[in-house]
């Protein structure tokens, strides 16, 4: 199973670039966000300290918009995306966005002073869908090695729709992990049960 906490990494650490060139458009995005985000949290430590959904508040205002959530849960479902009513895609989309909101507020403070790498760029300029490799070293142990895979939307935005993470991919694991609670618990309204009072929980 992907430690969820690992995926917190995906844009809050402080980057380390180690490239002079300027970075094209969607490793920028990457580097751009992170330090906003780790500025923000060194800003605004106390009320964080002081109150919790500050940060969620914080993590929905830089980083959510960067992230294409309805691409990665139609891709997470799979074949129950398309057997999923209307209204409960809407719901999915919703619970899900607010446990990956969840989970960034519950291990972020943790995390967010680790240095993560940006490895030299490997798609062309013209490129409309692409992979931002990066490394992050932990305090012990080898680097970890993270991709992000990002697109061009119809607004020609880049918008983050899967991470990798020691080669595990965000989307195959969730949808390995929900297929399995849909298989096993009658089907997606109880996913969708589950998931609500889940995301209903006290954040620790």
């Amino acid at each position: 199973m992907l430690r969820p906490v690992l995926f917190v990494t995906l844009l809050l650490s402080h980057l380390n670039t180690g490239i002079a060139e300027p970075l094209p458009p969607a490793h920028a995005l990457v580097q751009k966000t992170a330090v906003q985000v780790t500025n923000r949290i060194r800003a605004d430590r106390p009320l964080i300290d002081n109150d919790p959904q500050h940060l969620q508040s914080l993590i929905t205002e830089l980083m959510l918009p960067h992230i294409d959530f309805q691409r990665m849960s139609r891709w997470v479902l799979g074949k129950h995306w398309r057997r999923a009513s209307r209204e409960q895609r809407e719901q999915f989309i919703n619970e899900f966005r607010q446990l990956i909101l969840r989970t960034y507020s519950t291990a972020l403070l943790e995390f967010s002073d680790q240095k993560v790498k940006v490895l030299p760029v490997r798609a062309s300029a013209d490129a409309e869908d692409v992979t931002v490799h990066t490394e992050i070293q932990p305090r012990h142990g080898p680097a970890i090695p993270i991709a992000y895979d990002l697109y061009l939307d119809q607004n020609r935005q880049w918008k983050v729709y899967d991470v990798t993470i020691d080669g595990i991919s965000l989307i195959s694991n969730y949808r390995s992990s929900f297929s399995t609670q849909i298989r096993r618990n009658g089907g997606i309204d109880a996913l969708l049960t589950q998931l609500q009072a889940r995301n209903q929980l006290p954040t620790k």
